[in-house]
């Protein structure tokens, strides 16, 4: 999808007689249906003026040009694509970022800058990464940019507002490899821009290679699927072992005879906590890769997503994404669809930040089944924690039967987690009234280390002396304080957490930016080595598992002894969104727990808050 096309020639002229906004915003109204913000369309007078005032100084006019370019499978769109020859006659195309900033300041953050932008100011990727990350999908995504002949790429910024002056934050020696290879170029760079534009397309024959481009088909590189695959398979901890190789073996061969099948396949794989589902779902993602098949890895979870991001490098994001990334997917583009911790599967993908233009009224289970041949949904319906998440083997099965989808299933019941214990997961289930098991009783015996401790601190203090061992742990908590929106003004975390005379900072919030060093973001908490100064959340320790975990369990559920049931307490919830639930929040606040408490591994050490409920906890636990 683009929203112009044609000429350098006709862009200018167009550009001169001021319609290039208004064909813009004709364009924009025809693929959406409605019109483009006011601010938008501010942008696009601006920038573009600016753009083309440059293209009319190199004097090109036999060039391509593509406006508001939508990457495949991404709400992204490329500001400009130019294309054309240069003086070898070698094919070219260029991508050119634009930017209204005037000013920008220093963020502790390794890729970002503080920029005035959205009505204030925000942390955002530093223009020459911005772009960097666009070139780099185009160059792995772009079977034009990648196959034999392949048209050669190159991609830059251009700030036309924006004057450099010394010790500026945009030239800061973190972004110099970074600068170097996509350059930044300001107000008073226009000649050397200029020079840029002129050696890559001063050759001109430039609409030969537009069509080329926009005719490219989306397919990620081999070299892609085999770096993601490699990266992945070189992890000893996705290790494959006992029934979780079985399992893959059934999956694997399933997802590829769909693959083959003229008829849709849907694959479902059911476990609980510690069963192995995401290892499972890794080793499919690898090996289906190197296998040259299309395959996208999924998830619900920012957190988890960007830390599967951090391991493969930035070249695998390509391939790892969020449920809502497949709003305008076309039918099957994908070969294998990957979706894990599918009980997050929400109605829609819209959210609150989302353009008027992203949104979408079709079901998100429905984009997820179309977008691939073989969808794989990995699903623990005891998971949900939130009551927007709908997602279920019944609704899976549901559109999956809608749509004409053959459907294979499997069910993961060995454990992988809580030292191999299924007792432990099934005691839990049993004590938090969850599901009825036949472990009524905590055997002290185990090998899985579970301890309650009269305070928080204690756990605390064992968190960190596993820590010290060098063993993964974390402490988490319910969500029973305020979470503050505010940094100190050292940008440290305040202490959320208060019980007594214990208090302590919950991880830093989602949209938190210039973080005082060492304090990792929301989505690396679980495995930056700052996290353990903090308390985690189900939002950030779901999907994730340590050696140790320690757990503070909250006013938000008390068991009540004399009447002999859980019982749930809005009122010291401080999850505005489960609060609100009405009916559903005690089986949501019981899924949390439950969801906390399997973190462990190892061991699992928890506070209770309320004397009751350990109480409880206590009565089914041998001596």
């Amino acid at each position: 999808m683009r929203l112009y096309s044609g000429t350098t020639k006709q862009f200018v002229e167009d550009s001169y007689r001021n319609q290039i906004a208004e064909k813009l915003k004709l364009s924009f109204f025809e693929q959406f249906r409605f019109n483009p913000s006011d601010s938008e369309v501010r942008s696009w007078q601006n920038s573009l003026r600016a753009i083309s005032q440059t293209l009319e100084h190199t004097g090109l006019s036999d060039n391509g040009i593509i406006l508001e370019y939508q990457l495949p499978l991404t709400s992204k769109r490329l500001d400009v694509l130019l294309t054309g020859k240069d003086d070898n006659n070698n094919e070219n195309a260029i991508i050119i970022e634009l930017k209204q900033w005037d000013k920008c300041a220093n963020t502790t953050s390794p890729n970002e800058v503080i920029t005035f932008i959205g009505g204030g100011m925000r942390e955002v990727l530093h223009p020459s990464v911005q772009v960097g990350q666009y070139h780099i999908y185009l160059l792995d995504t772009h079977t034009v940019f990648y196959d034999e002949d392949a048209i050669n790429l190159s991609s830059c910024s251009y700030l036309h507002n924006y004057h450099s002056f010394e010790g500026d934050e945009l030239n800061a020696s973190k972004f110099n490899a970074w600068v170097t290879r996509f350059p930044v170029y300001t107000a008073d760079d226009v000649l050397l821009l200029s020079s840029f534009i002129k050696e890559k397309i001063g050759n001109g024959q430039g609409m030969d290679i537009l069509n080329k481009v926009e005719q490219s088909e989306y397919r990620p590189s081999k070299k892609l699927m085999d770096h993601v695959g490699n990266v992945i398979k070189g992890k000893k901890e996705y290790i494959l072992l006992d029934e979780q190789l079985v399992a893959y073996d059934k999956v694997f061969t399933s997802a590829k005879e769909g693959f083959h099948n003229r008829k849709k396949t849907v694959v479902i794989i059911k476990g609980g906590p510690g069963t192995g589902k995401s290892v499972i779902a890794l080793n499919l993602m690898a090996d289906l890769s190197l296998e040259g098949f299309n395959t996208h890895y999924s998830t619900g979870s920012k957190a988890f997503t960007e830390t599967l991001r951090k391991i493969v490098g930035p070249r695998g994001a390509t391939q790892l994404k969020y449920f809502n990334s497949y709003i305008d997917a076309p039918f099957n583009s994908l070969d294998v669809l990957i979706a894990d911790e599918a009980h997050r599967i929400r109605k829609t993908s819209n959210h609150r930040f989302m353009r008027a233009d992203q949104k979408s009224n079709k079901l998100q289970i429905e984009e997820l089944i179309n977008t691939a041949k073989v969808p794989v949904f990995l699903i623990d319906d005891d998971q949900i924690v939130r009551p927007n998440e709908i997602g279920s083997v019944d609704l899976i099965k549901q559109y999956a039967k809608t749509l004409s989808c053959e459907i294979f299933e499997y069910e993961l019941e060995a454990q992988f987690r809580c030292a191999g214990s299924n007792g432990f997961v099934n005691w839990i289930n049993n004590t938090l009234g969850i599901k009825k098991t036949a472990n009524v009783l905590w055997d002290q015996n185990e090998l899985f280390d579970f301890k309650v401790f009269s305070s928080p601190q204690e756990v605390e203090d064992e968190i960190r002396k596993k820590a010290g061992d060098g063993l993964t742990a974390r402490m988490t908590a319910g969500f029973c304080w305020e979470w503050s929106k505010n940094l100190k003004q050292d940008r440290t975390l305040i202490e959320d957490v208060r019980i007594g005379d214990y208090i302590s900072p919950s991880n830093a919030q989602h949209n938190a930016t210039n973080l005082a060093p060492g304090i990792p973001k929301a989505h690396h908490w679980a495995y930056d080595d700052g996290g353990i100064d903090q308390i985690g959340c189900v939002y950030t320790a779901q999907g994730f598992e340590f050696d140790y975990v320690g757990v503070i369990f909250g006013l938000d559920l008390k068991y009540n002894m004399d009447k002999q049931q859980w019982e749930g307490f809005t009122e010291n919830s401080y999850d505005h969104v489960v609060k609100r639930s009405g009916d559903k929040f005690i089986d949501l606040v019981k899924n949390t727990y439950r969801v906390l408490l399997s973190r462990g591994m190892k061991g699992c050490y928890v506070h209770f808050m309320d004397k009751d409920t350990e109480r409880f906890f206590r009565s089914r636990m041998e001596i």
